[in-house]
């Protein structure tokens, strides 16, 4: 009696593992279907808006305030630079590495190479106090002169750099476009949060002073996003994303002398376009 029973134990573990295997090989788990321990890397490019902004200056013999000061990008547009190793950080770009530590939400630092260009030329209000007023084409009256760039270039054009670290959720909705198979196209949304430091090279000729033209720590950011993400393939992907944030920059070095130097705060808008990777080590 004991010879059939263990027969047909032995018969139902291979049946068993059989059924399991083939089952395993027909439906294999896909790659998207877990994120993690994964890892991704991007590279983009993006626009800037910015919101008007007060920018204080100060040194040994001057102390005054512009208030409301407009300023833009410098985009290149469509352009080479984007990939040429030699010049990809002339542009507006964006890197980010990223680590998933669970299957929805992942870690990241980046840094966003943005540019911020004073707009000259225009009209605005002021306080304060400089040397030789009135001659450097700014004409100041009523409180108000003129942004000639003989007063005044102000750029943070090499370039307004935010490095941040970034907390994310992402989540797939391929099921709400009926996709059968993610590992060939997936969609995900994200939402992240970030941090970090503003590390600018800061282009600035003030009263005809010689610039500063270093890399300085000028101050702390804030920003949030969305994200849209397409998959192709498991490995490889194409991000949209909108982000927004805050930037206070308290210490903006302006020229050669420690004692000059400037501040200010504004909110920005980037839109991003990227294309990365994702993978396992």
């Amino acid at each position: 009696m004991k010879h059939p029973f263990l027969m047909a134990v032995l018969t139902f573990c291979v049946f068993s593992q059989y059924t399991f295997s083939q089952e395993t090989v027909e439906n294999p788990e896909k790659f998207t279907s877990k994120n993690k321990g994964k890892f991704y890397v991007y590279w983009g490019g993006n626009r800037e808006s910015y919101s008007k902004s007060d920018i204080h200056f100060k040194g040994a013999d001057y102390d005054f305030t512009l208030y409301d000061v407009e300023a833009h990008d410098k985009p290149k547009g469509w352009h080479c630079d984007y990939i040429n190793p030699a010049r990809m950080t002339i542009p507006q770009t964006n890197l980010r590495i990223g680590y998933f530590i669970n299957d929805h939400y992942n870690i990241s630092i980046g840094v966003d190479h943005m540019k911020y260009v004073m707009y000259n030329d225009r009209r605005v209000n002021y306080s304060g106090y400089y040397p030789n007023a009135g001659s450097y084409n700014e004409n100041p009256v009523d409180g108000q002169l003129t942004l000639d760039e003989d007063f005044l270039l102000f750029e943070h054009t090499d370039g307004l750099n935010y490095v941040n670290t970034e907390f994310s959720r992402v989540d797939d909705i391929s099921s709400l476009f009926k996709l059968p198979n993610t590992d060939k196209f997936q969609i995900n949304i994200s939402e992240g949060i970030g941090v970090g430091f503003l590390y600018p090279k800061t282009n600035s000729t003030l009263l005809g002073k010689e610039r500063h033209d270093d890399f300085n720590i000028a101050g702390y950011g804030i920003s949030a996003k969305a994200a849209l993400n397409f998959t192709f393939f498991k490995y490889f992907f194409i991000q949209t994303e909108l982000k927004g944030g805050f930037i206070d920059m308290n210490n903006i070095r302006t020229t050669k002398d420690p004692a000059d130097s400037a501040e200010q705060h504004f909110w920005f808008l980037q839109r991003i376009i990227a294309v990365g990777g994702i993978f396992r080590l």
